[in-house]
């Protein structure tokens, strides 16, 4: 509550304030909006309210209860399983980061070409 075009337009005011380090006066200067911010005026209202809480606790859990069986029956969102990355995915190290044994060993398989990207036979397009 208390979402108000007034409210929003003091709480930038006092925003703006603090990010430039200055102090504001209380009182608001009179400008074309200034029957907005009455009866007060102030760019820091009372927000003390004189309106009893008619809630009851059985209402409330009841309201809980409505909207919790509200929200069950809701699909989740669709989302993005978790996996593992398949290790050929994985970028390998650079030769400079291996034994010399190994430098044979990466660059072999970085030659390595997937069985699905050439056929034999009639499938051939290079022909």
């Amino acid at each position: 509550g208390g979402y108000t075009i007034r409210n929003v337009a003091r709480c930038w005011t006092h925003e703006t304030a603090v990010l430039l380090d200055t102090e504001l006066p209380p009182d608001l200067p009179y400008n074309e909006y200034y029957e907005y911010f009455g009866p007060d005026f102030q760019l820091h209202p009372d927000t003390r309210t004189s309106v009893e809480n008619q809630n009851t606790p059985e209402y409330l859990l009841q309201l809980r209860q409505h909207i919790e069986e509200n929200l069950k029956q809701l699909q989740g969102a669709p989302g993005i399983q978790m996996q593992e990355i398949p290790p050929d995915f994985i970028m390998p190290p650079s030769a400079d980061d291996l034994p010399e044994s190994h430098e044979a060993t990466l660059i072999r398989d970085r030659a390595r070409d997937h069985p699905g990207e050439y056929y034999d036979g009639e499938h051939d397009n290079d022909h």
